[in-house]
């Protein structure tokens, strides 16, 4: 019993011992676990705080480039101008950007000034960059200063010279300043380096400007190869080979127009014209009836119309087709010349000078227009101005025979036989000449049986008269000296192409020259030209080169 009691009071002083270290050790390991979560949580903490700090902002100009540039793009200009405003009030008008994009919003509001300035204010920010001396030219090319472009244009190719823009531009600069050889080897240089259907279309307009019209086919031949489904080099070219009288390549070329666009308007009335040409009234206003629904307030087609009528005799329609192109363009001289002339077939002789001193002052320096307001005088009984007129027309035409024919006419009515005699001969001289220069000629038949009257009464010496003629357009003869009046004759069709493109032609029927002399439908010239740009380039406006209506 003592040995077991002895032996629990080892056992309980030995646990007692091992629990009073496990007492003492415990506090130190709950202080270190204490130590440890704290560094935790302070890890944890400095981690948060860190992931919940933003980065800092740096003042970048052109951090709302995009925005600006989205936009303009959207042509949203007004938030797009205050988001400029805000981006040069952050960067006290130092972002470039910012002030291109404005400058382009103020030339689209018409403040050219105030877009030119701000485009300097770009190529002092940044003076190495092509695009804002580009811009600077634009500006001055808009405000008619063409010789301060050409030198901004020259800066801005130093900088860059495989833009073909500036080269472009160059050539349209110099195309205005009338110095076409450096227009054309700038543009040639343009399609060197990039083979642009607008520049392919100027240097064809400089060619005809030239009046290089075989030159002026090769390069819309060539512009043919690069663009072949251009439409408008496929109808400009029909033009140019109507002009050449190579109907049947016109026809080609016109009809693959038509074929890639059924209603392109020029080649529609290009291919009118050739019909009303020939006769075919009837197919052209099929054809003008089509473009009637995709231009009708155009005034060359009201114009076309309106002859068409007079080749078929309709004078009413035709005088309100002509009136309605007249409303809509009443300084086209061509309607102008075509209401003259449809007053004087309807023996409205006072109307019809009305109408030519309209044309003459619109177009001063054509014969015919002269000798139609000599008939009109004639029929007005003013032989005195008509006779000023005809020497007027005499000297600014020495090549159609219609002219000395009429005024021979006037002055045998006026017994002055031997200067009709004398311009008689001029006629004959003139008549010669076409026929040595041309193979076929066509005439018309009443003016063939006027010369032979005339020419047979020169001759024998007989008192021949012709009266004013009838509503059909027939002459009758008297044997009286007391009447004055002068030939009608009925004047070829004038058809007008667009605003740049213009054809006239006068329609007759093929007859032989017999002895004597005749009067000739003399065939016009046209002089088409094209007025195209790019977008961010200078470009001509539309110019309308016209060709001369005939008489038949």
């Amino acid at each position: 019993m003592i040995r077991a009691v002895g032996g629990s009071n080892a056992q309980s002083k030995r646990s007692l011992t091992e629990r009073r270290s496990k007492d003492e050790l415990s506090p130190l390991l709950i202080n270190m676990a204490d130590h440890d979560l704290k560094l935790e949580g302070q890890h944890i903490h400095s981690e948060k705080r860190l992931r919940s700090k933003k980065a800092p902002e740096l003042p970048i100009l052109e951090k709302r480039n995009w925005l600006i540039h989205l936009h303009y793009i959207r042509k949203d200009y007004e938030t797009c101008k205050a988001i400029i405003r805000e981006q040069l009030r952050e960067t006290q008008g130092m972002c470039e950007y910012a002030i291109y994009v404005q400058a382009l919003i103020l030339r689209l509001e018409g403040k050219i000034q105030q877009s030119l300035e701000l485009f300097q204010s770009c190529a002092i920010l940044n003076p190495t960059s092509s695009d804002n001396l580009k811009q600077v030219a634009r500006s001055l090319f808009l405000f008619g200063k063409h010789k301060a472009a050409i030198e901004v244009y020259n800066e801005a190719a130093r900088l860059n010279q495989k833009d073909w823009e500036i080269n472009h531009n160059l050539g349209v600069c110099y195309m205005y300043t009338k110095d076409f050889r450096n227009a054309e080897d700038q543009l040639n240089r343009a399609l060197l380096l990039n083979k642009h259907d607008l520049t392919y279309m100027m240097l064809g307009k400089i060619c005809l400007l030239e009046g290089d019209t075989a030159k002026a086919i090769d390069v819309y031949k060539l512009a043919i190869e690069s663009s072949p489904e251009n439409t408008d080099f496929l109808a400009t070219l029909g033009l140019l080979y109507m002009q050449k009288g190579k109907y049947q390549k016109a026809f080609e070329y016109l009809g693959n127009a038509l074929t890639y666009d059924p209603n392109h308007y020029k080649a529609i009335l290009a291919a009118g014209s050739m019909m009303q040409t020939h006769g075919d009234f009837d197919v052209a206003m099929n054809k003008y009836r089509i473009a009637a629904y995709s231009v009708p307030e155009s005034p060359p087609l009201w114009n076309n119309i309106g002859m068409c009528f007079f080749g078929k005799k309709k004078y009413v329609a035709a005088i309100s087709c002509l009136k309605r192109a007249n409303y809509l363009s009443p300084f086209d001289w061509k309607i102008l010349y075509n209401l003259g002339l449809l007053h004087l077939t309807m023996q409205q002789h006072a109307s019809a000078f009305h109408f030519l001193s309209a044309a003459i002052n619109l177009h001063p320096k054509m014969g015919e227009l002269y000798m139609l307001l000599a008939v009109a005088l004639t029929n007005l009984d003013d032989v005195e101005n008509a006779r000023r007129s005809y020497e007027q027309a005499a000297l600014l035409d020495g090549s159609n025979p219609l002219v000395n024919l009429n005024f021979a006419v006037l002055l045998y009515n006026q017994g002055e036989k031997k200067e009709a005699l004398q311009q008689y001969q001029e006629m004959e001289e003139k008549v010669n000449s076409l026929m040595e220069n041309k193979s076929s000629i066509e005439f018309d038949t009443e003016l063939i049986d006027t010369a032979q009257k005339l020419g047979s009464a020169l001759q024998s010496g007989e008192n021949v008269l012709w009266t004013r003629p009838t509503r059909d357009g027939k002459a009758s003869q008297h044997l009286t000296s007391n009447r004055t009046s002068a030939t009608q004759q009925r004047l070829g069709t004038n058809q007008a192409l667009g605003q740049a493109m213009s054809s006239a032609a006068g329609y007759s029927k093929s007859i032989q020259l017999t002895t004597g002399a005749s009067s000739i439908a003399l065939e016009p010239d046209v002089e088409p030209g094209m007025n195209s740009s790019p977008s961010e380039s200078p470009g001509a406006d539309d110019t309308s080169d016209t060709d001369e209506p005939k008489t038949t």
